[in-house]
Formats: structure tokens, C-alpha cells, sequence
């Protein structure tokens, strides 16, 4: 099947179980997707994990919830006591009742069971969507698969609670996973075929994490899973180790991670979210902790309001830095700017304040971003994976920095190693050969964006006005934290002259169309539509249109990339065309 052809609510990629982006194929699927449409609705085969919960866990909490909840509750499913808290914390600080359950299948087999009042799961769905934090797909199988076979151990439940921190537990908490004490011989290099990596054990997860993170630190002289491990000094710019690189279940995981490791680090003050960001992480800086600052453009004007902030704040209180920490993307989703670095660590070192950066756009094949950050975060779901059939995300210490000695003990306390053993297993194998898929898809990516940023420079008559790309975005700042032969990264955007342009363009364009980038294949969605459909003006003030397209380009043929993307201009051209003589 072209992946064009995928029917609308199928999984991206096809006939993939744990599939983590879903077919939404033309610009009305995706306002109807928004707008709760029936026909779209009931066509979603899957969705992206944090948005949309994925079928095998609304089974497992049906089950669940027959057996502990009442008709009126409500459950989410989380893989640990520490995270079922978090989210009732969290309820509990809008006034929500929730009780924690915790149910064993087998001695190493446990899903806690957050349960609240039914008509609030919207509420309790925000916790799931801005941490990452819920149980996988992959984990909700395996306990279908056991609760088949398997009798349960004794359970029990922690009662309703108003405030946070009056936890009270009537039964002990098993203890968290901890990255291995000692570094680990070998890279794990032969795992079973895909469809059977659930009968493997937890030696070979523990290879898998390892291999990771020696891989994310940059200390693989080879690595090809194949070989004896030799480890050298990193490569990102810092004499990073395995050690200061923590895995989580997701992106969002490690970013939100980060900020509580912040606040508990230095305090609770309003951070700074730089430049328009991925929308959950506006989310978790504004939701934890006293709020942000809200910099949204990004530019070298954003740090002089920045400069103004910090000069204000310590004037209230010249004992105390201003701020608790800076959170920027390298370059931002969905409009590729990049900060200028350098400016921001001689302010964060002025005014001691946190600089956490996301890397998840550049990655660190192309950029070097860790010398200027205190933490660096990544969705390694992205293309460190590729394949889009598995979540994951990444947070690196930086060893060079004042506060890194605090972070890092904080962290070794509160670091709850949920990332399910299946899920790592899948994580280091799609990973292995991430740097060669990063060149290609960065040569893939320039070849296109040359030849929209042809077609926008058209004059009037050009249905693209702008192609929101590194190597026109903020162009300077990239260029100087660009890593020799790295490139510019597989995203884009588009604005459009007019909607019918963007619609026509987006229609016509034949490559799978869903959520998510970073994908192995070419990946496309109306982004401000699916992102920001409640808040389309506010977005807009922040310089991202309605119509705004967004694509992550793959390692298809080079040929095939530009017919495919031509066509799709000369569409946007027509509708352009028709758009204009009807006015």
C-alpha cells in the first residue's frame, strides 16, 4: 500500500500493532478529527500515544476498572506508584478525589490504576498528555496477554486525598528500576525478530538501555550492535558520559522531568519558555511550579525582553536569580528558529539560571547544543528511532556545569526507570544506524526545501509565502552550533497564501499524512490545526498560521520526493489561481 493510500484512522506505518502516528489524509480529516466528527472518530484505529489512548490500554483499564473502580470512576494506568502519585497530585491540586490501585500479574508484572471521578477524565487526561507518563502499548499487551494465564497477587489502594503530600499508603510500593551500578561489557547485538521481543528477558533490556546511552552520550567508537563496545570521549562537545544520560518513556517525560528536577533542585520560580515550542512543553511550565515567561517569537529581539525580565526580577529580590530556568527547542517545532546560544549561557551564567535546550529537531548528529545547556532533553520517538513504531526520550546532564553536581544527585534519588523492557529492546535496535538515516534525510530535506523556497520566491503569483527552514530561519545562529558535515534536519513548514492553497497543497501531496516526524518516511500534517485548533489567533500572534503545513522528510528516492512535491506545488498554484479570481 502507498502510504498516500492509507485509509483514514489506519496506523502509520501500516499494519504496524504499536504504530505511533495514524492516517489522517486530507485537511477536512484533520478539522474533523478536531472538530469530534463521527465519521473520523470512529475510523481511529490508533493515534499518537499521548493524545490518543491507544485500544489494548482501554481494554486493560475496562478490566481493571471492573474489578476495583466504581460505575462512576474513571482510571488511568500507570507503570509505577511513583508516576500513579504524580497524577493524583496532580488531581488533587484542581480539587479532584482520586485513589491509587496497585495490581500485580506477576512478580515483575505491575500497573497502578489512578481512579477519579468519571466525568473528569478530561482532566485527568491533561496529566497523561504534557507528562508521557502513562503505561505503553507494548506493556498493556503483555498484561492482557497475562491476565489471561496468570493469577494476581494480593492488591491494595490508597484512599481519595484534597491536598498533595497527605499521601498515606496501606501497602509498600515496589522499589524503581536503577540504571546498572557498573558500565555493561558489551553492546547488545542479537535480539529475536520483532514479533517476538516480548519473550526476551530483562539482561537483554539492560544491554539495550546501556547501548543507548552510550550511544545519546557519544562515547561509541563503534556501533553497529554487532561488535565488541569501545568506548572513547564524547563527542558532544562536552566529556559527557553513560552515566549523566537518563532514559524515559517519552520526549514529553524528559522535558517535564527536567523542570521537576529544577524545581526541586532550586526552587519554585517562573521559568522561561524561549521561542513558540512544541505545545506541551508551554503546557508543563505553565501547569508545575508558579508559571512562565511566554517569549514566544524566539529572535534576538525575544532576549532583549528577556534581559528586561531578568534586570526586573532581580531588582525584587537581588539574593535570589531571577528565574529558574530557560527552556528553548534547537530549532523550535514548527518554525525552525534557533536562539542565539551563546547570548543565552552568558546570561543564564550572570544571572544563575537553568538552561535546558530540546534537541529533538536538530539532533546531535547535526548540532552541538550540550555545551550550552545545563540539561539537554530529546524525544527519542523521533528520528533516533525512525521506524515510528516505539516511544522514548533522553535527558543528558552536562558534567561542565555549576549546578551539575546537584542536579545529578537529585536525579539519582527521584529517577523512576519506567521505560518498559520491551520498548528499549525496540528503541536500540531502530537506533543502530541513526547517524547514516540523519544524513540522508538531511540531503533529502535540502533538495526539497530548495525547490519550495524556488516556487515561494515567485512573486505574488506563488501560493507559498514563506519556507520555515534552518537554513533561511535564523540562519546564523544555526550555522555557528552546526556540526562539521552536519546538515539542516528533516522538518519544514509552510505558510500559504491563502487557505485554499495550503488545502490543495496538502490534499494533492502523496506521502503518509498523520502526527509525528522524524520518520524514516516522509510525514506531513496542517500542524496549527492539530496543535493549536483551539487557539488558532493566539498561534497567529506568535507568526503560525491556520494554514500552516508542516513535513518531515524521509529516505525515499530523491526522484520521487521531487515529483511528489512538485505536483503538489502546481495544486497549490491552481487553488491559488482560483482563489484569487474569485475575490
Amino acid at each position: 500500500m502507498a502510504p498516500s493510500e492509507n485509509p483514514l484512522g489506519n496506523p502509520i506505518p501500516a499494519f504496524t500493532e504499536h504504530a505511533i502516528s495514524v492516517s489522517l489524509p486530507t485537511w477536512g480529516d484533520n478539522v474533523g478529527y478536531e472538530e469530534g466528527e463521527a465519521r473520523v472518530i470512529d475510523a481511529m484505529q490508533t493515534g499518537y500515544p499521548r493524545f490518543f489512548i491507544n485500544l489494548d490500554i482501554r481494554k486493560l483499564s475496562a478490566l481493571l476498572e471492573q474489578k476495583f473502580g466504581t460505575p462512576s470512576e474513571s482510571s488511568l494506568l500507570f507503570p509505577s506508584r511513583k508516576s500513579a502519585e504524580a497524577c493524583r497530585a496532580f488531581l488533587a491540586a484542581r480539587d479532584v478525589l482520586a485513589r491509587v490501585v496497585q495490581h500485580c500479574i506477576s512478580d515483575r508484572l505491575c500497573i497502578f490504576l489512578v481512579l477519579f471521578p468519571r466525568d473528569q477524565f478530561s482532566t485527568a487526561k491533561q496529566f497523561w498528555q504534557h507528562t508521557g507518563l502513562g503505561i505503553s502499548s507494548r506493556l498493556a499487551t503483555r498484561c492482557l496477554s497475562a491476565l489471561a494465564s496468570a493469577s494476581s497477587t494480593p492488591t491494595s489502594s490508597t484512599p481519595p486525598h484534597l491536598k498533595p503530600g497527605a499521601h498515606r499508603h496501606y501497602a509498600s510500593s515496589k522499589p524503581a528500576r536503577e540504571p546498572p551500578a557498573e558500565p555493561l561489557g558489551t553492546d547488545q547485538s542479537v535480539y529475536l525478530e520483532q514479533r517476538y521481543g516480548r519473550n526476551l528477558d530483562v539482561a537483554a533490556a539492560e544491554l539495550a538501555k546501556a547501548a543507548m546511552r552510550r550511544r545519546i552520550a557519544g562515547v561509541l567508537v563503534r556501533d553497529g550492535g554487532e561488535a565488541e563496545v569501545e568506548v572513547a570521549q564524547s563527542v558532544r562537545g562536552v566529556a559527557v558520559t553513560e552515566h549523566d544520560v537518563f532514559l524515559f518513556p517519552t520526549g514529553m517525560t524528559a522535558i517535564w522531568s527536567a523542570h521537576q528536577l529544577a524545581l526541586d533542585v532550586r526552587g519554585a520560580k517562573k521559568s522561561v519558555c524561549f521561542g513558540f515550542p512544541y505545545t506541551d512543553t508551554l503546557k508543563v511550565l505553565e501547569k508545575w511550579g508558579p508559571g512562565c515567561h511566554f517569549l514566544g517569537h524566539g529572535l534576538d529581539s525575544s532576549i532583549d525582553e528577556l534581559e528586561g525580565i531578568l534586570e526586573a526580577e532581580q531588582a525584587k529580590n537581588p539574593h535570589e536569580p531571577p528565574i529558574l530556568a530557560l527552556f528553548t527547542e534547537f530549532p523550535s517545532n514548527p518554525l525552525l528558529r534557533s536562539a542565539d546560544l551563546s547570548r543565552l549561557r552568558t546570561l543564564a551564567d550572570k544571572y544563575d539560571f537553568l538552561i535546558v535546550i530540546d534537541d529533538s529537531i536538530g539532533n546531535f548528529i547535526n548540532v552541538e547544543t550540550l555545551p550550552f545547556a545545563d540539561m539537554v532533553a530529546t524525544s527519542l520517538t523521533k528520528l533516533f528511532s525512525g521506524d515510528s513504531n516505539v516511544m522514548g526520550g533522553s535527558l543528558v546532564l552536562n558534567p561542565a556545569r555549576k549546578h551539575y553536581a546537584a542536579l545529578k544527585e537529585r536525579l539519582l534519588t527521584r529517577y523512576d526507570d519506567v521505560y518498559f523492557d520491551e520498548d528499549a529492546i525496540f528503541m536500540e535496535r531502530n537506533s543502530r544506524n541513526f547517524s547514516q538515516r540523519a544524513a540522508k534525510i538531511d540531503a533529502n530535506a535540502e533538495r526539497v526545501c530548495d525547490l519550495l523556497h524556488a516556487a515561494s520566491q515567485q512573486g505574488p503569483s506563488s501560493p507559498i509565502t514563506e519556507v520555515f527552514y534552518p537554513k533561511w530561519q535564523t540562519a546564523a545562529h544555526y550555522a555557528a552550533r552546526r556540526l562539521p558535515g552536519g546538515g539542516f534536519g528533516g522538518l519544514f513548514s509552510l505558510a500559504f497564501a491563502s487557505p485554499r492553497a495550503a488545502e490543495a497543497f496538502f490534499d494533492t501531496l502523496a506521502c503518509a499524512k498523520g502526527p509525528s516526524l522524524g520518520t524514516n518516511f516522509t510525514l506531513a500534517c496542517p500542524y496549527t490545526i492539530l496543535a493549536h485548533y483551539g487557539e488558532l489567533d493566539w498561534a497567529a500572534r506568535f507568526g503560525v498560521p491556520s494554514s500552516l503545513v508542516r513535513v518531515s522528510v524521509g529516505l525515499e528516492d530523491p526522484g520521487w520526493l521531487h515529483d511528489v512535491f512538485a505536483s503538489a506545488v502546481r495544486a497549490a498554484e491552481e487553488a491559488h489561481r482560483a482563489a484569487n479570481a474569485e475575490a
